[in-house]
């Protein structure tokens, strides 16, 4: 049995969690008065300059620039609003937002010091004002006050949702991923993807990458997370206008982590299933794959969902002549298109000699049980040699690329340090919020 479409598939449930996480100010030091003719120490002892010697010229200081934004007296602002702050010759010092009623917002500056994110989306049609202080390198101290106000609830929104269970463990090869509905427009891309935030313990700094449409964009970084990772993410988007006259929903949180680490592997060829757990090979089963005409995807598919038992019902798709109503048990979804793995006890004789389903990994009861038993969201499965390959976006397709691939669909220039093979990527400081 094989491809099952179902109207959950086509208008599937978006799911979202709640989880905070911490960002800490970070402030940069300055030293020394620049004077060229300052002594010179060795292990605590002052040296004489070289005879003949010139000091080497030195810079002028930068000129003292400190601005910040919105205008003051601005009005309608959205609630995705951030205290913009620039910078010359000095550093931000502090960023204070209240409300009307005087009470602090919690925040934090983004890792550049270009903006200060509230925690939290502000309220409609409220009244704020932000008291930033920043100090020149003299130690020059400066303070600059805005007020403005937020417009009120549009009700113009888009859907949007976050794949990630707050408190879950997932696989390895589980990315961070985002639907939206209607999909953000090119133009939108790039301030939507300046609004999502994801931290990782131990760090493993990753990319964001939109599909075309527009309707889908993934996290990951440049391997599989390492077992025992902790992600949090922030999708902080209420609000947030887009071109197409709509506005953010909701802000969304989660926080989760992940598991060991547990790959399958599947070639058309000898139609076996290789199993693997750390790194170890465990298990190896054969299979069935979809038949020439209803060919399984070749490609790196990840478990999306897992059900005991469930029912596979097709002829809404396929109609009364081609359709078919099955009980299924152990099935675990690769694809919105219907692919799965799952139990097979009707095609036990063809497995591992030839092709039977209609786009499904089959597997004999007893093997299909004890993977069920094993396997997580978000663990990986390689199909090759099959007659079909699979299609960006039909399931959460972030590891069916190469890094190279991967990162070309990022709407954000990305860091240097990023744009490597996987092996030779550094690890920055990565993308926080909170």
């Amino acid at each position: 049995m094989g491809r099952f479409v179902t109207r959950q598939a086509a208008t599937r449930r978006i799911l979202a969690a709640v989880a905070a996480g911490t960002l800490g100010l970070s402030l940069a030091a300055c030293g020394g008065d620049g004077k060229a003719d300052a002594p010179t120490f060795v292990n605590g002892n002052q040296q004489a300059a070289a005879p003949g010697a010139t000091p080497s010229p030195t810079a002028p200081p930068v000129p003292f620039e400190f601005a910040v934004t919105p205008a003051d007296k601005k009005k309608d602002l959205p609630v995705s609003t951030e205290i913009g702050t620039s910078v010359k010759g000095g550093d931000i010092t502090s960023v204070t937002l209240t409300d009307k009623a005087g009470k602090a917002v919690k925040g934090t500056l983004r890792d550049d010091k270009s903006s200060w994110v509230p925690s939290a989306p502000l309220k409609y049609d409220t009244s704020y004002t932000a008291t930033v202080v920043a100090t020149s390198a003299a130690g020059q101290v400066e303070t600059k006050k805005v007020s403005f106000s937020t417009r009120g609830k549009s009700g113009n929104d888009i859907g949007s949702g976050l794949y990630l269970f707050n408190g879950k463990t997932y696989g390895v090869a589980m990315p961070v991923v985002l639907e939206f509905n209607p999909g953000i427009p090119k133009k939108d891309r790039a301030a939507v993807q300046r609004r999502l935030f994801v931290t990782t313990d131990p760090p493993q700094p990753g990319v964001w990458s939109w599909v075309d449409s527009g309707t889908q964009a993934y996290y990951r970084a440049a391997d599989y997370w390492q077992a025992g990772t902790k992600i949090s993410v922030r999708a902080a988007l209420e609000g947030i206008p887009l071109s197409n006259g709509r506005v953010g929903d909701e802000d969304r949180k989660a926080s989760a982590k992940i598991g060991d680490k547990f790959v399958m592997k599947v070639d058309n060829k000898t139609k076996k299933m290789l199993v693997y757990k750390s790194d170890k090979l465990i298990k190896t089963f054969p299979v069935s794959l979809g038949k020439p005409s209803t060919p399984s995807s070749s490609g790196t598919l990840i478990v999306m969902d897992k059900q005991e038992h469930t029912v596979f019902d097709t002829f809404a798709e396929l109609g009364p002549e081609e359709g078919y109503r099955t009980d299924i048990d152990f099935a675990q979804r690769l694809t919105w298109g219907g692919e799965y793995i799952h139990s097979a006890p009707w095609s036990v004789g063809d497995q591992g000699v030839r092709n039977v389903s209609h786009g499904c990994v089959n597997l004999a009861p007893q093997n299909a049980s004890w993977l069920f038993a094993q396997t997580k969201v978000g663990d990986p499965i390689t199909i090759k040699g099959t007659e079909r390959k699979l299609e960006p976006g039909n399931g959460w397709t972030a590891w069916n690329q190469t890094w190279a691939e991967f990162i070309k669909g990022s709407a954000l220039p990305v860091p240097a340090s990023l744009k490597g093979t996987p092996a030779a990527s550094a690890t920055p400081t990565p993308t926080t919020t909170d």
